[in-house]
């Protein structure tokens, strides 16, 4: 089997809900542009980002980034990848999602591993615990796993539901970052959309209905998806300070030296 891997991120400019967000200014920097960096730190062996727009790949090929025009006419980031992945010499193909400007390196490396460790595994992703009234919003997408952490169900609704006089469990918070066999990748978007994908908008039900299994790696890091305008002040605050740190514990190492 090719273990060989592929982190490719689909950037697609006309985003509904924030038009050119991939583009959006995000501590001095585009925020692809820091995507793009986090997938380069990680052991993934082939990185690129997928385009739908001449601007993007502008941007992109600024700063010194590999990008590849994809049809403007994809349903979905996941068709989007699948064409840029067609000729690379890949068998694991890693989706980063190009609103995750702070995706943990950790998170791309474990689910590579994951993948070449588990020749069983068609799909992954990731899910983190959160608090049941952190995650109202139908913008954050929860995740309910089986005893072997493999995805029963994903929805924008708050599940698993907690009846009066129920016990809770715990609740997760999907990550929007799948690792797929090329194979089962190119299944997957030769598919037509499922009755569940065009009710709750969420394409990996397409991949469940259709039997492909899910597994889900738990991780207790820490992300950010930028939806809004207002998730990227978010994110700005949160990653101004996790750049003053790297700076303090730099500044730390120098002076014990």
């Amino acid at each position: 089997m090719n273990n060989r891997s592929a982190a490719i991120i689909p950037a697609r400019f006309a985003s509904t809900r924030f038009p050119g967000k991939v583009l959006a200014e995000l501590c001095g920097k585009p925020m692809i542009q820091w995507v793009y960096e986090k997938a380069l730190a990680s052991v993934a062996d082939e990185v690129m980002i997928a385009a739908d727009d001449q601007r993007v790949i502008d941007a992109v090929e600024a700063f010194g980034g590999k990008a590849v025009m994809t049809s403007a006419n994809h349903p979905s980031g996941t068709d989007r990848i699948c064409e840029a992945a067609a000729e690379l010499d890949c068998d694991i193909i890693i989706n980063i999602q190009g609103d995750e400007p702070l995706i943990p390196v950790e998170a791309i490396n474990d689910l590579i591993v994951l993948m070449q460790s588990n020749p069983e595994i068609e799909m992954g992703t990731v899910g983190v615990p959160a608090p049941r009234k952190a995650l109202a919003d139908p913008n954050k997408v929860k995740v309910v796993v089986d005893n072997f952490d493999f995805a029963l169900y994903f929805s924008r609704a708050l599940i698993p539901f907690l009846r009066e006089g129920g016990t809770d469990t715990a609740v997760l918070l999907h990550w929007g970052i799948y690792s797929y066999r090329k194979a089962t990748l190119e299944h997957f978007v030769s598919l037509p959309e499922s009755s569940l994908e065009a009710c709750e908008k969420l394409e990996q039900l397409r991949a469940l209905e259709n039997g492909i299994k899910i597994y889900l790696m738990r991780s207790n890091l820490e992300s950010i998806g930028v939806d809004t305008p207002e998730d990227l002040e978010i994110a700005e605050v949160k990653l101004r300070q996790t750049i003053q740190d790297e700076e303090e514990m730099r500044n730390e190492r120098h002076t014990i030296l």
